[in-house]
């Protein structure tokens, strides 16, 4: 909180605040050291709650009228990106197998930097929004192929020959697992996830109208990241845009509005 405040009166996000809080608690400075572990699962709550909110701003129609423009842009992009990081890496005496991944790495951007940017800005509901979420949702999707590439490409970036029978087979299934997910938020969640939210609003406890909005978000998360290897924050991403076909989406995002915030802070402690 006070370097929040202190990060917002010099002009700066406040977010830089939260980083160098969690620089000043971390264990390569001196004095009181957080616990790591705890700090790390509050910071997935983080992101979860926070692509979970992020969803409920956009339908999956508004990700669809983007595509043209969020998919080739955002693979070019990626692709630049990595060329150019490895160039540097390569340049800097690196090995060719790191300074590919070093260049894959420098070619994403943070999804939950960014979003705090665009709600900064009050900019969170405009076209560019749109643009730059659906751009954001190729690149975590491209991330998920690529970590299911790194293993069996391993030896073969280190020199060794790589296994092509387990790289396509792992690419395969991979694809099939994101396709599936995919396929069932599109069929089922946007039918499913609200018609039960509109049956826990008739009971008329907020309590349980904010549990279930909690619940859904969480396990949507949970599953998608367990039976289908897809991050935490994508599946909570998906979970805000099935629940935004609901009639009570603008109520879901104001009752999950306070942990949203909290628990993103501790994101950036993490971090």
């Amino acid at each position: 909180l006070v370097l929040g405040l202190l990060a917002v009166r010099l002009g700066l996000p406040a977010l830089v605040g939260y980083l160098l809080a969690g620089v000043v608690i971390g264990p390569y400075t001196p004095g009181f050291v957080a616990n790591t572990e705890i700090a790390g699962e509050l910071a997935d709550i983080g992101v979860m709650l926070l692509m979970f909110g992020v969803g409920l701003h956009f339908s999956l129609n508004d990700l669809l009228e983007v595509r043209r423009l969020a998919v080739p842009g955002a693979l070019l992009q990626i692709v630049v990106a990595t060329a150019l990081g490895a160039a540097a890496a390569y340049g800097w005496g690196w090995p060719p197998g790191a300074a590919l991944v070093f260049g894959v790495s420098l070619s994403v951007a943070s999804t939950v930097v960014m979003l705090r940017s665009l709600e900064r800005h009050a900019a969170l509901n405009s076209m560019t929004a749109r643009i730059a979420v659906g751009w954001l949702v190729v690149e975590d999707l491209a991330m998920v192929l690529v970590l299911v590439l790194l293993p069996p490409l391993a030896g073969g970036l280190g020199g060794a020959r790589p296994d092509g029978g387990a790289l396509g087979e792992a690419l395969g299934l991979t694809l099939l697992k994101v396709t599936a997910f995919i396929a069932l938020m599109l069929v089922v969640g946007r039918r499913v996830i609200p018609a039960l939210l509109w049956r826990v609003s008739r009971t008329g406890s907020r309590e349980l109208f904010t549990l279930f909005v909690v619940a859904a978000a969480f396990g949507v998360a949970y599953g998608a990241t367990r039976l289908f290897g897809v991050s935490l924050a994508l599946g909570a991403f998906f979970a805000g845009t099935v629940m935004r076909e609901s009639e009570f989406s603008a109520r879901a995002a104001e009752e999950s509005l306070p942990l949203r915030e909290a628990f993103a802070v501790l994101f950036f402690v993490s971090v």
